[in-house]
């Protein structure tokens, strides 16, 4: 098997949410940060870069990947979450190497071109 060259150095998941699940969304927010080592972002409130609707990330490490993920399987509250890793390549990372929670949304990957 050859060797592949590209290194997970993160993940980032982005918690996609509109007026209607803003609270849903924010109890997912502290529930994370009370729980994990894991770096919120901002909220945004109008769709952003390759996202399609309002969304916040959170960034962590490979070795929070296993409690991480597991818990927000169990506590989405129905949001959709994508889930991709950062290795440098951001096209790759939000479309091939990513994995969603709920409904796959259609991400603007010019934006990322």
């Amino acid at each position: 098997m050859k060797e592949n060259a590209l290194e997970i150095t993160g993940f980032h998941a982005h918690i996609y949410f509109d007026t209607a699940t803003r609270e849903a969304a924010a109890r997912i927010r502290e529930g994370l940060g009370a729980n994990f080592d894991v770096q919120l972002g901002r909220w945004h409130e109008q769709p952003i870069g390759p996202h399609p609707k309002a969304m916040y990330q959170v960034a962590f490490s490979p070795e929070q990947f296993g409690k991480v993920i597991p818990w927000l399987m169990l506590h989405r509250e129905g949001l959709d979450i994508l889930v991709h890793p950062t290795t440098g390549d951001d096209v790759a990372d939000h479309t091939d190497h990513s994995l969603w929670l709920g409904e796959k949304l259609e991400l603007n990957i010019d934006f990322l071109r």
